[in-house]
């Protein structure tokens, strides 16, 4: 039990240092993204997931949530067996989009 606790602690802390951080990689020009701040505000109001419950195949390198078709959506890009591909999921459900 306690080994669960600390272990979604670290998980948790790792998402929020993930949402946190302003990246540089560029997400799709069609996509508006959020600044640290509003990302905060989006995960705080339910709009968003925070990024630490998705699941994806791989690990997570960088993150942006962004607008997208009138909802959000984080783009992700994910490190799997050696490749690294774009990875984007609705930000409310978790549920995959597309992946390139």
């Amino acid at each position: 039990m306690r080994h669960q606790f600390h272990n979604l602690f670290f998980r948790s802390l790792m998402a929020l240092a993930l949402a946190a951080t302003v990246f540089t990689w560029s997400a799709p020009a069609q996509a508006a993204c959020l600044s640290s701040s509003q990302t905060r505000q989006a995960v705080a109001s339910g709009q968003a997931r925070p990024l630490g419950s998705l699941r994806v195949n791989g690990q997570i390198l960088s993150a942006k949530l962004c607008e997208r078709g009138g909802g959000l959506v984080y783009v992700l890009s994910v490190l799997n067996n050696g490749n690294v591909s774009q990875v984007t999921l609705d930000a409310r459900t978790g549920r995959r989009l597309k992946s390139s």
